[in-house]
């Protein structure tokens, strides 16, 4: 099995804090993660880090068997599929939506003077009907829900075929059947032999869809525990992660549910 993410004592600081200290882990290929940690903890930068959108202090960043600072960035960033705040943010209010698909083809956010084919056309529309907003094709992305705009950006995160997969927060502001219809498509992606690997951050366990395999829990910028999700994800180590006990139960389904201990 084949790494197509590894850091390597990985440091980020921004003036006297380190937003990640000596930071090693491994993504290998077909692996699907799930990133929790508190608030702080580090989560969105290194997500910035994976999607070769941001240089680390120290240390070595391994993406898709490149390395970060000597390779064209330009080049990378169209193999890894990311859908992020951020990104939405670099979006036009005025695009419409099949023109925010469409145009990670060409790793742009704002249709300009490209030229995109049939295939891209179809790969895009196609794309807008697995996450079940092909209906809002012809609407501006300015006018769409924050959950609408989170699904069109998971169909253009996958728009160029991805090695990778990045997905920060994707439930973030939908209603509870909005998140639970996001959680069960998620859910379909582990079932397809040709996805690539993904790496989901969330804030919250019931967001973790079934099927995924593997979970690092962070804190301070520094790994907690890492590896097979059910060997992670445990009172043990969510308490030093948050600083708090947890009563953890994972139902049949493979979904989880957390709640903290009640004061005594």
């Amino acid at each position: 099995m084949s790494a197509v993410l590894d850091l390597n004592q990985v440091t980020v600081t921004r003036g006297s804090q380190n937003l990640l200290s000596n930071f090693s882990w491994t993504v290998n290929d077909g692996e699907k993660w799930i990133v929790l940690g508190p608030n702080g903890a580090g989560k969105s930068t290194l997500l910035s880090i994976a999607a070769a959108r941001l240089h680390p202090t120290s240390g070595t960043v391994d993406i898709l068997d490149e390395i970060l600072g000597a390779v064209d960035v330009f080049e990378l960033r169209p193999r890894i599929g990311l859908s992020s705040a951020g990104l939405a943010k670099t979006i036009p209010d005025g695009e419409k939506v099949r023109d925010v698909v469409v145009t990670a083809a060409y790793a742009v956010s704002g249709r300009w003077r490209e030229e995109y084919d049939a295939l891209d056309d179809d790969r895009a529309a196609g794309l807008l009907s697995m996450w079940g907003v092909d209906k809002l094709a012809d609407r501006r992305f300015g006018t769409l829900s924050e959950g609408e705009k989170k699904r069109v950006l998971i169909a253009r995160a996958l728009m160029t075929d991805p090695e990778l997969l990045l997905l920060d927060e994707p439930g973030a502001g939908m209603d509870i059947g909005g998140r639970e219809d996001l959680v069960m498509r998620l859910s379909g992606l582990t079932d397809d032999e040709f996805a690539p690997a993904t790496i989901l951050v969330t804030h919250h366990l019931e967001e973790i869809p079934p099927g995924f395999t593997h979970a690092l829990l962070m804190s301070e910028g520094k790994v907690v525990s890492a590896g097979p999700i059910d060997e992670t994800i445990t009172a043990e180590n969510l308490r030093a992660a948050y600083g708090m006990g947890f009563d953890i139960t994972r139902h049949e389904n493979g979904r989880f549910s957390a709640f903290a201990h009640l004061a005594q």
